[in-house]
């Protein structure tokens, strides 16, 4: 027997936003949720897999327009020609007090029901598919308990859509614990909703969060994609299949040892080059993190667009054009900085006894206290966000009440300062 066990499509995902940033692949990043859903859909019937388990969070909430759905149905239809049934649970996100739209599915979907937990058997396999779906977004109580028992001699799967026992990233939705899935006497438990894959016990019973479909924002990096799994004489044998076709990613340049632009440079396009490569030809978005101290913290520092531009330019060179840049961090420091003058007589300019030195020694203690940086950033930058306009306010893109984005513009503000002393910036 081989099932597959996907959740947290987000068909159609809005990705608001998008626009406010250069050069981003907006038709290719708002398509990849479908084209990740077909990847899965040709998976399942080049596998012959004998059915579908969709853990919750096919949709994103109420559809904007009716071709969402119509997109699932025929994904769905495909499958049925192929004779391969759905076992479908609603999560949060398409509770049915969600989506308000109906659309009736091809007869091999077979979804659980809202009001009470219930069981799909699938007789000649001796499967038995236990589940209850979300009749509102916020279920706040465990559902375990209300599960039924498992049939003795068959294979048992538990569907549920959980946060588990807390997740930080993650909203507390039917929560429960390892002690209560184990104690249930499943063979297999099917989870959705946490969107990073996560193998929590590899068997008696297997407990596996399969993760998200595809990778949605920089906070998604890494393979996305769902479990193949095999069944023989009662041996569960799984593997992850990557499914997605944008692969976010983290890279890290850091700049100790560095003494030349030269240098920083080479650095910098080995290691997009690097993480790129691991997205086995997918096209990349990257959010690159430029990190640690040294003498080039000034230089890189001195003027931010012109050095994002660069990043970017890089980037696509490095990577044939397969590759965005979404953000670019300098998270850097000049480390312990000689005086003006040059004199290894002099003290560090954070140690100097002038308003230079004031002004870094408070930089320096706002970077180890994020409360007292966020009380001040938000003092500080009160009506400057008052005067953004209300859906920049109400993305977070500007940054400026996100704790990151304070300690991003704490430090470019520190580098332009420096910069702009020592003659490298213009004032």
């Amino acid at each position: 027997m081989k099932f597959i066990h996907c959740s947290d499509l987000h068909l159609d995902s809005p990705l608001d936003g998008l626009e406010r940033y250069p050069g981003a692949p907006v038709d290719d990043l708002r398509g990849a949720t479908r084209q990740a859903m077909r990847a899965l859909v040709r998976l399942a019937v080049e596998q012959a897999v004998d059915f579908v388990v969709i853990a919750g969070d096919v949709f994103d909430g109420e559809w904007r327009d009716m071709n969402t759905g119509l997109f699932f149905h025929a994904e769905m239809s495909t499958l049925a020609r192929a004779g391969i049934p759905v076992y479908l649970k609603k999560g949060n996100h398409d509770a049915a007090s969600e989506i308000t739209r109906t659309l009736p599915l091809p007869a091999n979907v077979h979804e659980f029901d809202a009001a009470r937990a219930q069981t799909f058997r699938i007789d000649p396999l001796r499967v038995a598919l236990h589940g209850r779906s979300f009749a509102s977004r916020a279920v706040p109580e465990d559902l375990v308990g209300q599960y039924p028992p498992p049939l003795p001699g068959w294979f048992n799967v538990g569907v549920l859509h959980t946060s588990l026992g807390g997740y930080a990233a993650h909203d507390p939705y039917a929560p429960t614990s390892l002690d209560a899935l184990r104690g249930k006497g499943y063979d297999y438990w099917a989870l959705g909703h946490v969107h990073a894959r996560e193998v929590l016990q590899e068997a008696h019973p297997r407990i596996v969060y399969c993760g998200n479909l595809q990778g949605r924002h920089a906070g998604e990096p890494g393979a996305k994609g769902c479990e193949l799994v095999t069944v023989d004489d009662g041996q569960v044998a799984a593997e992850f299949v990557a499914l997605d076709v944008v692969r976010w990613a983290h890279v890290e340049v850091p700049i100790g040892g560095l003494q030349s632009d030269a240098e920083f440079w080479t650095a910098a396009e080995r290691a997009i080059a690097a993480v790129h490569a691991r997205a086995g030809g997918r096209m990349s978005a990257l959010r690159v993190a430029v990190v640690g101290s040294g003498p080039l913290h000034g230089a890189l520092a001195a003027d931010p667009d012109e050095f994002g531009a660069r990043v970017r330019a890089l980037a696509n060179d490095a990577c044939a054009g397969r590759a965005w840049v979404e953000k670019v961090q300098l998270r850097t420091s000049a480390g312990i900085v000689p005086g003006a003058a040059g004199s290894p007589d002099e003290p560090p300019l954070a140690l100097r006894d002038d308003p230079l030195g004031q002004c870094l020694r408070s930089a320096a203690e706002l970077q180890a206290d994020p409360q007292a940086l966020s009380a001040f950033a938000g003092q500080s930058l009160r009506e400057l966000i008052a005067k953004l306009p209300a859906e920049l306010r109400a993305s977070g893109g500007a940054g400026f009440e996100d704790p990151a984005g304070q300690a991003d513009l704490l430090r470019e503000a520190e580098a332009l300062l420096l910069a702009r002393l020592a003659g490298e910036a213009p004032a």
